[in-house]
């Protein structure tokens, strides 16, 4: 049989129609195929590969930890380099206030983690969370999730959530002396690239300030640059209580972080103890890679490029009769597609012409540019140029 049979026959799969496309290596913003096909990876596997794919700093930084050892034992209970060197980096480009770091594997779990922190620091159970937003797929996660198609199916889920409109600081009214946590993307991703808006940030941190309520800020698809900053709430007067990281911190390799006060942190390690546990969370080879991701995030100056680069995308792509409203934050899109019926054909056009693209979750009519910011001002002009042609072929 071949690797596509056995993908379809033994492979869990999240959808029925998946891409399907055969991948023999990547190298940059470059995907090749099995047949030396080569496309443009317009959104970095969902906001992962930020530095690339395979920088080769990143490379040697995984080649580095291998010759050391690969996984010890149950996170926290040895001293392992690459975490704690992490940890420190991390901590040295946060708010002195966010000092400690508890790593997982992914964003889910690092969502799971800051919820439960949230309920133990604070003694509550309500959460707050608003439409449209998406925060994973495990249970804990998927109860905060903002839209009922993908909850329905698996409740019941977790009780005391409730759900706000984002936005709409009217709807600040329903946060209380119960609630734990509001947990909010200061840009909602799946909706289509939603920017939270400063006045209703305000209205937030005061609702929250005086009733003692924490605020969550996932950051796992716009953070680590993307946004055209190193976090997005540097945009903001703003510091969260608790920092959710993911996708883009392991530069291509899995890892997720919750970051809170250290005073904070620590109460998951009594009553009881152990009360957040992870086996492979901040696996040394993951830890090892991240840390080599930042230093080319900040090194290469490629996080000071994004709003240029945004730009460049925005300026190609504005005016095609095909094209609505484009929505920008940094190097991240969302461009509306005038016929949603088209957007099918779109994709496959796209892949022929040797583009990657995808749509978001709650916008099916719109589709999403999210490139490594290491796209050069030339490979822009060449994906503008491919994007194009593709729409050309729907118009």
């Amino acid at each position: 049989m071949t690797e596509r049979e056995l993908f379809y026959r033994h492979l869990g799969l999240p959808s029925l129609y998946p891409m399907g496309l055969e991948i023999d290596k990547a190298e940059g913003i470059y995907l090749y195929s099995q047949t030396g096909k080569k496309y443009i990876d317009l959104v970095s596997g969902i906001a992962v590969s930020s530095t690339g794919h395979r920088h080769p700093k990143v490379i040697e930084a995984i080649h580095h930890q291998l010759e050391k050892y690969l996984h010890l034992n149950v996170y926290g209970e040895f001293v392992q380099s690459p975490q704690v060197l992490l940890a420190q980096r991390l901590a040295t480009l946060l708010p002195e206030k966010l000092d400690s770091v508890y790593f997982v594997n992914s964003g889910s779990e690092a969502i799971e983690g800051a919820l439960k922190l949230a309920k133990r620091f604070t003694g509550r159970t309500e959460i707050i969370s608003f439409i449209d937003s998406y925060h994973g797929s495990t249970h804990g996660s998927l109860s905060i999730m903002g839209n009922e198609t993908l909850k329905n199916a698996f409740r019941p889920l977790l009780p005391d959530v409730r759900l706000i409109e984002f936005n709409n600081y009217c709807h600040l009214e329903k946060i209380s002396t119960r609630t734990a946590c509001v947990v909010i993307e200061l840009v909602q991703a799946e909706a289509g690239i939603i920017a939270v808006e400063e006045y209703f940030l305000r209205q937030l941190k005061k609702r929250c300030a005086r009733d003692g309520v924490l605020i969550i800020v996932d950051d796992v698809q716009m953070g680590m640059g993307r946004t055209g900053k190193f976090f997005s709430f540097e945009h903001y007067d703003f510091i969260p209580d608790i920092l959710v990281l993911a996708k883009a911190l392991g530069a291509g390799m899995p890892l997720g972080a919750f970051i809170a006060p250290k005073k904070m942190m620590d109460t998951l390690a009594y009553n009881p103890e152990l009360g957040h546990i992870t086996t492979f969370g901040g696996h040394p080879v993951s830890c090892a890679a991240a840390l080599a991701g930042i230093e080319v995030l900040l090194a290469d100056g490629l996080i000071d490029r994004t709003e240029e680069k945004g730009k460049m995308f925005v300026e190609k792509l504005s005016g095609h009769p095909e094209i609505g409203e484009i929505r920008r934050t940094g190097l991240a899109l969302g461009v509306d597609l005038r016929q949603p019926e088209k957007r099918g054909h779109l994709m496959k056009a796209a892949l022929n012409h040797g583009l990657i693209i995808d749509w978001y979750l709650f916008k099916p009519a719109t589709f999403r540019v999210a490139p490594p910011l290491t796209i050069t001002i030339d490979e822009i002009e060449l994906a503008c140029s491919k994007l194009i042609a593709a729409l050309e072929e729907v118009n």
